[in-house]
């Protein structure tokens, strides 16, 4: 079985996570044959190692992580291979993938250079 999981920064701000869990609610329509999960770095819960044991607990043996930043900045580039080097030592089992920031994509570009703006 495989899941994708949405991991962001975090925010105090209850708010903040709305439009990250919209995402991954549009996701799990769209794939339904894919376990869609969010984890965060700080500040919000659950964080990337307590969504990963959920995930592996289930079954899961493969999971792609798509980081929701706008760049490959610290957080993509240094912290999150930090986490899945640590996740892979304790879960051997589990293929784990990183992909880059979901702002680099170019669906991503497109959408945002195409709102209106007035």
């Amino acid at each position: 079985m495989r899941a994708v999981v949405l991991f962001a920064h975090g925010s105090r701000d209850p708010l903040w996570r709305q439009p990250l869990e919209a995402v991954a609610q549009r996701m799990r329509e769209q794939q339904p044959r894919t376990q869609v999960e969010t984890a965060y770095l700080e500040l919000c819960e659950p964080d990337l190692p307590v969504t990963v044991a959920r995930l592996v607990a289930s079954g899961i043996r493969h999971i792609t992580v798509l980081p929701m930043f706008f760049g490959m900045g610290k957080h993509a580039r240094e912290d999150l291979p930090a986490l899945l080097d640590a996740l892979g030592r304790e879960h051997p089992s589990v293929a784990f993938v990183a992909l880059p920031a979901v702002g680099e994509h170019p669906a991503v570009i497109e959408v945002l250079a195409s709102l209106p703006f007035r």
